[in-house]
């Protein structure tokens, strides 16, 4: 095995890894909790980090494998498997897309639209789950979506910023 593809498994290990351990984090604080699922996540920033710092493939990669590590302990929940595909694989995988648009400076305009994929993915859900009409499905999800944009939209930035010299090496 090649030494950059060492290095790509730890980091989409320590990547998914951080996801976990931040969705955690998140949810035993019990911040901004939505009464039918959904809260705001800090989780997201490992997810952008990683896509930023590995690039599409691997930012990708690494969504799938923290997909499959929440599933395995348990912190998924989900009503069929629209819910599943819908709620957690589409919309979490956008985030591993946000390296393939271009940052102006300090604007990161891939966590936008990672973010309103996930929006619109989880509106779909809701409208197909839950039988929500789509401004309720709307609402309801950008209730904690918009939030942890705006979260992603400051914390990506600053933290990938000041850990580009240590990531490039």
């Amino acid at each position: 095995m090649k030494k950059s593809s060492v290095r790509d498994l730890v980091y989409i290990a320590l990547y998914a890894a951080l996801f976990v351990v931040l969705d955690y984090v998140t949810n035993a604080l019990n911040l901004f909790r939505m009464p039918n699922g959904g809260s705001l996540s800090f989780a997201t920033v490992a997810l952008l980090l990683a896509s930023y710092h590995l690039g599409v493939k691997n930012g990708l990669l690494v969504c799938l494998v923290a997909i499959v590590l929440m599933f395995a302990i348990g912190s998924i929940t989900y009503y069929g498997i629209a819910s599943l595909l819908l709620d957690y694989v589409i919309a979490y995988c956008a985030y591993g897309l946000a390296s393939a648009f271009k940052n102006i400076k300090w604007f990161y305009p891939g966590i936008i639209v990672t973010n309103l994929i996930r929006l619109a993915s989880s509106t779909l859900a809701g409208m197909l789950v839950w039988e929500t009409d789509l401004w309720g499905s709307l609402v309801y999800n950008g209730g904690y979506i918009i939030p942890t944009m705006i979260v992603d939209l400051i914390l990506v930035p600053l933290l990938y910023n000041m850990l580009k010299p240590v990531l490039n090496k």
